[in-house]
Order: C-alpha cells, then sequence, then structure tokens
C-alpha cells in the first residue's frame, strides 16, 4: 500500500460518522482558508523589486503554501495537483477579502478558524473519535488531501 493510501486510511478511521463526515466537507477547507488568510495577513516588508512583479501575491502564504505541496508531491503528484488549485482559490480569496476589507482579512482569517475548529471538535465528540492531528500532526495536512481524494473518486481520476 502507498503511503498515502495508508495516510487516508487512516484519516478515515475516524471519520466515519455521516455528520462528522459533512462538517468536514465544510470545516476542513475553511480552516486551510483561514490559515492561508492569517499567513497572507504577515506583512512582508520591503520586497525585492524582482518579487514585486508577483504583485499582492508575493508574501509569506505563497511561500508556506509552496511547501506545503511540496509535501503533497511527495505523497501524491495528482492529488498535490488538486491541492495546488484549491490553494490558488485561497489565495486569490485572500487577496480579493485583503482588497475589500483592508486590514481586516487578519480577523476574517481568525473567526472562520475559531468558528471552524469548534464545529469540528463538535463532530468528532458525535463521531465518538478524537482528532487525528491529536495523534499525528501531519494529518493535519491529511483532511484536505482526504477530502481531495473523494472528488477525484468521484471523477474517476487516480490519485
Amino acid at each position: 500500500m502507498r503511503k498515502i493510501e495508508e495516510l487516508l486510511h487512516e484519516y478515515g478511521l475516524s471519520h466515519q460518522n455521516p455528520t462528522n463526515k459533512l462538517i468536514h466537507w465544510v470545516c476542513v477547507p475553511a480552516i486551510f482558508f483561514s490559515i492561508v488568510g492569517l499567513v497572507f495577513s504577515i506583512p512582508t516588508g520591503p520586497l525585492p523589486e524582482y518579487l514585486g512583479l508577483l504583485g499582492s501575491f508575493a508574501n509569506w502564504a505563497t511561500i508556506a503554501l509552496f511547501l506545503v505541496l511540496v509535501y503533497y508531491i511527495t505523497l501524491s503528484a495528482p492529488l498535490a495537483l488538486g491541492m495546488f488549485l484549491f490553494s490558488a482559490i485561497c489565495l486569490a480569496l485572500a487577496n480579493f477579502l485583503s482588497i475589500i476589507f483592508p486590514g481586516k482579512l487578519w480577523l476574517i482569517s481568525l473567526g472562520i478558524f475559531v468558528i471552524s475548529w469548534i464545529i469540528q471538535f463538535y463532530g468528532h465528540k458525535i463521531e465518538g473519535k478524537k482528532p487525528s492531528f491529536l495523534k499525528d500532526v501531519q494529518f493535519l495536512l491529511i483532511g484536505p488531501a482526504w477530502l481531495m481524494h473523494f472528488i477525484y473518486k468521484r471523477l474517476g481520476l487516480a490519485y
């Protein structure tokens, strides 16, 4: 069994209850976005001229997502592609919100983060099992990939 399949299987063991699964379909992407938004909000300071060409996308979130995508590539290149597309959407949304609500992205992201985690823990209370990341922190990154693998299955794509 490939490592990604092992991780997805282990993650799935604590996500069997239909209500908990539904909660995860909403809250895992929300948490992923909120972290992107929080990291996007960290001031970059003056940038070298060549990075200025990237505009507002030359920030800490882009760097962090690059590193996260390297991790996903080590697990599964096809899943990494899906996570790249989702990450790009998160970056675009963070950029949009930072333009519409100047200086408030961090506050919006923090609110989404806190509310989503409260709901997630409620889902695990319903499930009767602790969140997987309490056993291994890498499961914080497996959660989004777990959802993406269901999308791939539905589309008939290999992961």
